[in-house]
């Protein structure tokens, strides 16, 4: 990732195409060490491409990604006709739990067992 990062920064630092040492002096400035293998990758996937083509073309597959996590703001949207109660009993469960663990924790009260 630090190559790839390495590499945009060039390129919004108006390089359109940075050589390896470009690289390796940006990841200098910052005290990362510059791995000569993966910058060599990187410079051969992406060389004679633009980059902003690059960049679309991964925003299209990222976006057939399933990204999780909609089917849970689906399930807790109240439904039509429902009275919507679910979503204030979940709050409160969460508050009751968060009760709980300090009443826990102050059980202990700094003594142990061996004092």
């Amino acid at each position: 990732m630090k190559v790839i990062a390495a590499y945009l920064l060039a390129v919004l630092g108006n390089n359109k195409n940075p050589s390896a040492k470009d690289i390796k002096n940006i990841l200098a400035s910052v005290g990362a060490e510059a791995d000569d293998d993966r910058i060599e990758l990187l410079l051969s996937e992406v060389k004679g491409k633009d980059i902003e083509d690059i960049i679309a073309s991964g925003r299209e597959k990222l976006a057939s990604v399933p990204s999780g996590g909609g089917a849970v703001a689906v399930a807790a949207a109240p439904g039509r006709g429902s009275g919507g109660g679910a979503a204030p009993a979940a709050a409160e469960a969460k508050k009751e739990e968060k009760v709980e663990e300090k009443e826990e924790s102050d059980d202990d009260m700094g003594f142990s067992l061996f004092d």
